[in-house]
């Protein structure tokens, strides 16, 4: 069977959503282009990983153009998108390794999302091999979701996907770790409490 490729070339909509409540939010990357949505389903730090090399790969654009390119330094209000994702909302696959590139050419962004694998392999030299036939199996790799944007519609993604990330469980001011509304055990406080 040959590799599924998922591929939005200047989408209507790409946003980074949730779906749950804070504490038990499953986070997506959703592409939209008329009729067509795809959901991918990620990670809460892979959001944020993801959002912030963007807005870093963005300013080196820029920084290396001197100007030039068609990369707004902020995401433009006119197209800020906080409308909940497409529902309903159904995962194509958990993303495993994501990439970014800057075609200087077209003057888009290219994000791309790949598909968790799993590889068995005894030993580290055998999963390192495993790795790379499957980085290098474009026919038969696992399935990948493929968006090429605006410098603009980049930067309004990056944003509304770190607004999504932060809009989650505030952090404890002594761990950082996030805080439950059913209590926090905070490792700092070591089970010590000072007198007021």
């Amino acid at each position: 069977m040959s590799r599924q490729v998922f591929l939005y070339d200047q989408p209507d909509r790409f946003v980074a959503g949730t779906v749950g409540l804070p504490g038990r939010r499953t986070f997506f990357l959703q592409a939209t282009a008329g009729p067509r949505v795809t959901s991918v389903a990620l990670e809460k730090t892979q959001v944020a990983a993801l959002a912030e090399r963007m807005d870093e790969l963005l300013d080196e654009v820029v920084r290396r153009s001197g100007g030039s390119a068609a990369v707004p330094a902020m995401a433009p209000s006119e197209i800020a998108d906080s409308a909940p994702l497409e529902s309903p909302v159904e995962e194509e696959f958990r993303v495993g390794t994501m990439a970014l590139a800057w075609d200087g050419e077209d003057q888009r962004m290219i994000v791309e999302a790949q598909a968790l694998v799993e590889l068995d392999a005894d030993t580290e030299e055998d999963l390192a091999e495993a790795e790379e036939r499957l980085l290098q199996d474009e026919e038969n790799g696992p399935p990948m979701l493929r968006v090429r944007l605006t410098g603009a519609q980049a930067r309004a993604f990056a944003k509304r996907a770190l607004d999504v990330v932060n809009a989650g469980r505030p952090p404890c001011p002594l761990c950082s770790l996030p805080l439950d509304p059913e209590g926090h055990v905070c490792p700092r406080q070591n089970g010590y409490r000072r007198g007021a």
